[in-house]
């Protein structure tokens, strides 16, 4: 059975399930006023990883993560550009979808929009504020953290050590109210902002405010996992599950969190910081499945820096990968149950995926002494359990048998003509090979391709 961190209980606890066999998570998607940056990149990819493997073990999965398409940033975005803000989120959404299609990402089952649920918000708050959960100010309404009582529960902090605010806007009824964690749960109407109607006034919902709701509806209570990426902990999650204790609610029963990725300095990245990679960038530029590669090898928890020194380590792996099938055909052959045990072992300890890669890559090593060795049998067998390793973790394998004899023949041509040094043509096959689909490596041991 898998075991995972919880952040809430500070230790590495099974992940029960509500109903056997049926997993249901919750992950904090985008918010949809820019292009996604590598932090992005991870969290999405961490949990895929998650959903993959579970689905592997015959786990069904419901995953929902939403869409943020009304915040403060989005609204900042369109009067600086003075452009729609609908048009920002429409285009921003398609490119994060594009993004996490090419690093292979599975669409969530479910991509509910915080504005499809603004009514359903508003009857939230109305039950808090009937209540004397929540109350009202100049500014908008506010959840009385006060009220919860074990308030911090996430941040693992008590009320009196929390930031003031909890991180939103500076706002004009902020002095008014009743504590400063307090944070709003509805913000009344500035002029040139979009808002919809409430029984308090004109305005739109607080960003902590769309997640419960939509979890709760979509999931209902006590929903087996709750994601996304450390910095959320506090206040995001917190508030989330302040305003579902408030309603009397059963939340989140696990909650799970990855670390950051950061630069060369170790620090954070975020747009803020201006030390953003864009994430297409970087599919465009590597083999897209780099980025998943490298993130196995790094524990989920831990901080991860992307460099052009792993990024590059991640391609080789890939190809490596890659031409190991192309030498060991693996079809009709039984994986060996042992390694499979192995791998569920690691990747059920807390999502353990450097043990699992290890794993992976010395059953290839032992699988090629086996070729050497005239072992063709015990080589297919452990082959098929590094395929079946490759399919848990939703990394695709670009056979490099799967080549027509065009193609074979168009790369010993490029060889004989690096030999001849006549660079022109090779330059030329080259061209001809990669327009046809093909990756052309240049190896040691010759021209290798193989299917894009």
């Amino acid at each position: 059975m898998l075991s995972l961190y919880d952040t809430a209980t500070q230790g590495i606890r099974p992940l029960a399930m509500r109903r056997p066999g049926h997993l249901s998570i919750y992950l904090c998607g985008p918010t949809v006023y820019g292009p996604p940056h590598l932090g992005h990149g991870r969290a999405t990819l961490v949990y895929d990883i998650l959903r993959r493997y579970l689905t592997w073990t015959g786990v069904e999965v419901r995953l929902v993560s939403n869409i943020t398409d009304i915040d403060d940033k989005i609204i900042d975005r369109a009067n600086r550009e003075s452009r729609p803000w609908q048009e920002i989120t429409h285009k921003c959404e398609d490119v994060w979808f594009r993004a996490m299609s090419a690093l292979g990402v599975e669409r969530p089952t479910d991509v509910p929009h915080a504005t499809e649920y603004v009514d359903s918000m508003v009857d939230m708050i109305a039950t808090l504020v009937a209540n004397d959960r929540a109350y009202t100010t100049s500014d908008g309404v506010y959840l009385s953290v006060t009220s919860v009582d074990d308030y911090g529960l996430l941040a693992h902090q008590k009320l009196e050590d929390m930031l003031a605010g909890g991180g939103d806007r500076e706002v004009l009824g902020a002095g008014e109210k009743r504590h400063p964690a307090d944070f709003a749960l509805w913000k009344f109407t500035k002029p040139g902002e979009p808002s919809w109607p409430s029984p308090w006034g004109d305005g739109r919902p607080g960003w902590h405010s769309e997640c419960v709701v939509m979890s709760l509806e979509l999931l209902g209570e006590g929903f087996d996992l709750h994601c996304g990426g450390a910095d959320l902990r506090f206040p995001h999650h917190e508030n989330e599950r302040a305003q579902a204790v408030a309603l009397g609610k059963k939340f989140a029963a696990h909650w799970m969190h990855n670390g950051f990725v950061v630069d060369a300095e170790g620090e954070k990245m975020s747009k803020s910081l201006g030390n953003v990679a864009n994430l297409l960038d970087l599919v465009d530029k590597y083999d897209p499945r780099a980025y998943r590669m490298l993130l196995l090898q790094t524990h989920y928890r831990s901080p991860v820096r992307v460099g052009q020194d792993n990024i590059d380590a991640a391609v080789k792996a890939l190809a490596g990968i890659d031409a190991f099938f192309g030498r060991i055909p693996t079809a009709g052959v039984t994986a060996r149950a042992d390694i499979l045990d192995a791998f569920r072992t690691a990747m059920d300890n807390d999502l353990d995926t450097p043990a699992a890669t290890a794993l992976m890559f010395d059953t290839m090593r032992r699988a090629n002494a086996s070729v050497d060795a005239g072992n063709a049998a015990e080589a297919a067998e452990l082959a098929a359990a590094v395929r079946e390793m490759c399919a848990a973790f939703g990394l695709p394998v670009n056979d490099v048998g799967d080549v027509d004899a065009d193609a074979a023949g168009k790369a010993a041509e490029l060889d004989a003509a690096r030999a001849a040094k006549d660079f022109a043509r090779a330059d030329a096959l080259r061209a001809e090979l990669q327009a046809a689909g093909y990756v052309v490596e240049t190896t040691k041991d010759g021209t290798r391709v193989r299917r894009g």
